[in-house]
């Protein structure tokens, strides 16, 4: 689907280009910019799958993702519960995150990557009326250099990481980077870790993953590829694992 340029800026309008896909075809935002985030917000809760890409491309896994908005009476930004999970093993998430989406700057939108204490005890909260209502946001652990900058272009959201700052020890890795489109349809992502000279050690190679928002019955149920229950980018090696290393 996507070369791999070895530069974040030209990889991240290759991503754009390429998304030629039902993320690219919704209609144009509204212009107003005073609205673009809680707009953003929006389009990045919900329910979102990768089985159209999976069944299209074997590289990429059938996964899952859940994202819920939370803590609404909090005034230091918008609070999303985030969860991932490999489609077979639904009730084994491989990433669960807390996001917190803010504007430091006009136009410049900032997605901070909190972890949670207890995991476990979280798996499957974007089904409640009011998630993680008892979690103590200080109790959280910000990746602050980890944090998602994004600018909205046009009628989606285009950002990334800032160039290696993310550090990571996972696989050998140096540092980690996210690249990230989000639209009304849907969102790329495309997770990385590299080593000190810049090789790359794990993550996608060709491309991010590409969640379609899941709509009524969603998407067509696609067969499965069979390979290693969790996606190479997940920061795990086996279903269930928590990835925490970014």
């Amino acid at each position: 689907m996507h070369a791999a340029p070895s530069r974040i800026s030209v990889t991240m309008a290759s991503i754009a280009v390429a998304a030629t896909c039902s993320l690219c075809s919704g209609p144009a935002a509204a212009d107003d910019p005073a609205n673009d985030l809680q707009r953003l917000v929006e389009w990045m809760t919900g329910a979102f799958s990768t089985a159209v890409q999976a069944e299209q491309n074997l590289e990429f896994f059938v996964v899952d993702l859940h994202a819920a908005p939370i803590w609404p009476d909090r005034d230091d930004g918008h609070w999303i519960y985030v969860e991932q999970a490999m489609r077979e093993y639904g009730d084994r998430p491989y990433r669960q995150r807390i996001y917190r989406l803010s504007e430091p700057a006009p136009g410049l939108f900032e997605i901070r990557i909190h972890l949670l204490p207890d995991p476990g005890s979280a798996v499957g909260a974007w089904r409640e009326e009011s998630p993680l209502a008892e979690i103590d946001v200080a109790s959280l652990t910000a990746r602050v250099d980890c944090s998602i900058y994004l600018r909205r272009r046009g009628d989606r959201f285009i950002g990334s990481t800032l160039a290696s700052l993310c550090t990571s020890t996972l696989r050998g890795a140096a540092y980690a980077t996210s690249e990230v489109m989000v639209t009304a349809d849907g969102m790329i992502s495309w997770d990385r870790g590299f080593a000190e000279g810049g090789s790359q050690v794990w993550g996608a190679v060709s491309g991010g993953y590409v969640f379609d928002r899941i709509v009524e019955d969603g998407p067509a149920s696609v067969a499965e590829p069979v390979a290693e229950p969790v996606p190479d980018d997940s920061g795990s090696s086996s279903g269930g694992q928590q990835d925490r290393d970014r």
